[in-house]
């Protein structure tokens, strides 16, 4: 009864989907951490016999093709494994139903932003206690990458692929200008090439004039700002760092266009009137097919959204939970990232498929792996659902000049405070 039940939910979830019910994913851009070591091999799952694993996941469209290889290729190394993979597309709803009528998935492949709701409702397991240390982690993985899997002290999942925002410049027109290497030398940079060139900007960011917290946030955190809200609910948002990005924000407001957007941007770039462009990898593809000759400068410090893969409950009440966290650590690691990368242009959580000789060798993928190693990862508490319109509320106001920096992050630190206590 409880598989006809699950069978129902998982179909009618996938009808809405079908009918536009689906949801489209934002985004997902701290000190330095020790230097990464090359990934650890991952350890023979047991032999014996026939055991199926469960993936659900949000992988879709040309990437799938290279990921599902990467899993048939375990299978063939692991005849008694059998690797399922589904894409349910209200997937919190779903797992809510699924995992305690123990039809759920062994493994969650998503983002990390998910993490503490995930774990708080008990649908996946710490990995601290099958093996996973702190150590492994911080030698294997990059700084925002494992950050971004630690919650509440414990580590709830493995990374496989980052995401994030860096400025990707047209070559042609930076020219012999020298690049900056502060955001102190951009805003001054910024407001010499305004005054050269009047109708004419250095920097376009969808998030300048727009409520948008995520693609401001490297002058924020670039200023020192750890993330506007933190595991136990504590907010950052008015302080003295915070501050200086909103003071930031207020000047370049005065050498930038009055209007941006994803669009405006891109066709700014293509055309010369804008000679940076604050974005991510999803942008490169259509860069390319402007023609644009360009690089990616690392500056600030921006969200790093990290796509990984959770241990459910489930796998451990099947007494899978070894052989999944096997696949895991074999699809998080160097090797397999590097092929992945190589093919569907992501960018690996793995230090050392970063390092390796075929990744670095591809600008886009070095350049975006520079900015992100400096970024800090999207929240995973679930108090961070209170910072987004708060933060770039006081952002338009700051741009706007309605508000003063001080007086709008004030004010938007208290309604993440009161929504915050709303949810404790």
């Amino acid at each position: 009864m409880k598989r006809a039940l699950i069978a129902m939910f998982l179909a009618a979830a996938m009808m809405l989907a079908a009918c536009g019910g689906g949801q489209t994913a934002q985004p997902t851009a701290a000190p330095a951490q020790p230097t990464a070591a090359p990934a650890e091999q991952p350890t023979t799952a047991p032999s014996g016999q026939q055991v199926t694993i469960r993936i659900w996941h949000q992988w879709d469209g040309a990437y799938l093709t290279a990921i599902e290889q990467a899993f048939r290729d375990y299978e063939a190394s692991h005849p008694n494994v059998k690797i399922d993979l589904s894409k349910p597309e209200d997937v919190s709803n779903a797992l809510n139903v699924a995992i305690p009528a123990g039809e759920g998935p062994d493994i969650i492949g998503w983002a990390n932003d998910q993490i503490g709701q995930q774990a708080l409702v008990g649908n996946i397991v710490a990995l601290n206690d099958y093996g996973i240390t702190e150590d492994f982690l911080r030698s294997t993985y990059e700084p925002a990458a494992v950050n971004g899997v630690i919650w509440q002290d414990k580590i709830w999942a493995l990374p496989e692929t980052q995401e994030g925002i860096a400025l990707i410049y047209n070559k042609k027109v930076i020219g012999d200008m020298k690049l900056p290497t502060t955001l102190d030398e951009l805003l001054q940079m910024a407001k010499d090439f305004r005054a050269a060139n009047p109708d004419k900007t250095l920097v376009c960011n969808q998030g300048f004039g727009g409520s948008d917290a995520y693609h401001v946030a490297p002058i924020y955190f670039g200023y020192g700002v750890p993330s506007y809200v933190d595991d136990e609910g504590k907010v950052y948002v008015n302080t003295p760092e915070m501050i200086k990005g909103g003071e930031w924000l207020a000047e370049i407001s005065k050498a930038s266009f009055s209007e941006q957007s994803y669009d405006i941007c891109k066709a700014a770039l293509a055309e010369g009137k804008a000679a940076m462009w604050w974005t991510g990898p999803w942008a490169i593809a259509g860069i390319e097919q402007d023609g644009v000759d360009y690089d990616i400068l690392p500056l600030g410090k921006p969200f790093v959204g990290i796509k990984t893969l959770m241990l459910t409950r489930n796998a451990v009440e099947r007494g899978n939970a070894e052989v999944a966290l096997d696949i895991m650590k074999y699809f998080t690691s160097a090797e397999v990232q590097a092929k992945l990368a190589l093919t569907n242009k992501t960018v690996p959580a793995a230090t050392a498929a970063l390092k390796n000789p075929e990744v670095a060798a591809l600008p886009t993928l070095a350049g975006f792996g520079a900015a992100l190693n400096a970024g800090v990862p999207m929240a995973n508490t679930p108090f961070a659902s209170a910072q987004w319109g708060p933060v770039g509320d006081a952002s338009v106001a700051i741009w706007t000049g309605t508000q003063s920096p001080a007086d709008a992050l004030a004010a938007a630190a208290q309604a993440i405070e009161a929504a915050i206590m709303q949810m404790k």
